[in-house]
């Protein structure tokens, strides 16, 4: 028997979407017409696996070029996303206290996941991950949730809470119906990093459709000063099979990455919150080329248990990445998975002086 797997290592992965698709392989991307000629060819070009600027290491990797995503009819850039933090509407509560309130829309999207490519995705506010919400610890939190979309939808959110505010159907307002609103409204604990994502059923696919997004709660005594950004992994199941993802990403696009490198500086401390939303495969993982970095897992804690180039994390697993590029040059980052960086999950640190 023959498998989705079988299939991506031999020939790479064809993925349809109303009559066009679009054939990718490790060395090229074609997009195929409905009649099966081939239009609008990638180019793929050698680049340095191992080393900066072209110094050392294995070389010959090849990677699509040439062809990009319209981000702007998508309605979101990911190099935008990246820093994009939503500190929502504060007001004083009788007692003195922070109100943070937010408004979130569920939102259908038909989005471009690969250059000819379209995905019907279930999106919160119109984009893939949804916001990146974030507050200070003690505050009192307010979320108020409108569905646009054509199917039921809640919000659940990772962290510490009253079950009534859990956004799982049959608790609390339950599912939310196309139409309806709700709110949410809870204490911001435990400091750290966390996420949201729908929780009505089938589950899987409300995730692997798009709606998820990070949550972030910043201790009392704050964190040393970054240049401070996220990244949600996950992945698209273009054929909606169940059975696995035909593309994977960080921040909603396929190689956003690697056609736009990620500028940082040098020695400047550098602060990822990085988190796993991939559905369908069991793990997924993080792998920094030429350097090292502390890890916090989920961020409860002010610090590191780990000095590493790799780690891993299961689905809803998340965690802080803390660095500093001693040296100028382009870094490759990926998943540690080859399968998944040829699929997508990949792109660069370009580390200028």
């Amino acid at each position: 028997m023959t498998t989705r797997r079988d299939l991506l290592r031999k020939a790479g992965v064809t993925a349809a979407a109303g009559g066009a698709g679009v054939i990718l392989g490790s060395s090229s991307a074609s997009a195929m017409n409905a009649d099966g000629s081939m239009n609008g060819v990638i180019s793929a070009e050698t680049i340095d696996m191992h080393g900066s600027g072209g110094h050392g290491g294995h070389a010959g990797a090849m990677f699509q070029e040439g062809s990009k995503i319209d981000y702007r009819a998508n309605g979101w850039d990911p190099t935008e996303i990246l820093r994009d933090f939503d500190w929502g509407e504060t007001s004083k509560l009788p007692d003195g206290r922070t109100l943070r309130e937010w408004t979130v829309n569920a939102i259908d999207r038909e989005i471009e996941v690969a250059p000819g490519v379209y995905f019907p995705a279930w999106t919160f506010n119109g984009r893939v991950p949804g916001p990146t919400l974030r507050a200070k610890e003690g505050e009192r939190l307010r979320i108020n949730f409108g569905n646009g979309s054509a199917h039921p939808h809640t919000i659940h959110f990772h962290g510490i809470h009253p079950a009534d505010m859990d956004g799982v159907p049959g608790q609390g307002a339950g599912l939310i119906q196309p139409g309806e609103s709700t709110s949410y409204e809870f204490e911001s604990e435990p400091f750290g990093m966390h996420m949201f994502h729908c929780h009505a059923e089938p589950l899987a696919e409300h995730i692997a459709r798009g709606m998820y997004g990070t949550f972030i709660i910043d201790p009392k005594e704050g964190r040393p000063e970054a240049d401070e950004m996220v990244m949600v992994q996950a992945g698209y199941n273009t054929t909606f099979d169940g059975e696995g993802n035909e593309l994977y990403f960080v921040n909603g696009v396929p190689f956003a990455y690697m056609y736009e490198p990620i500028k940082v500086k040098q020695d400047q401390l550098v602060r990822i919150y990085l988190s796993n939303l991939l559905e369908y495969d069991p793990i997924n993982s993080f792998h920094l080329h030429g350097n090292f970095f502390d890890y916090y897992p989920t961020g409860t804690r002010l610090e590191p248990t780990e000095f590493t180039d790799t780690i891993s994390q299961v689905q809803g697993q998340r965690g802080i990445l803390e660095m500093r590029f001693p040296h100028t040059g382009r870094y490759m980052f990926h998943a540690h998975k080859t399968e998944f960086a040829e699929l997508g999950w990949m792109g660069f640190f370009e580390v200028e002086g």
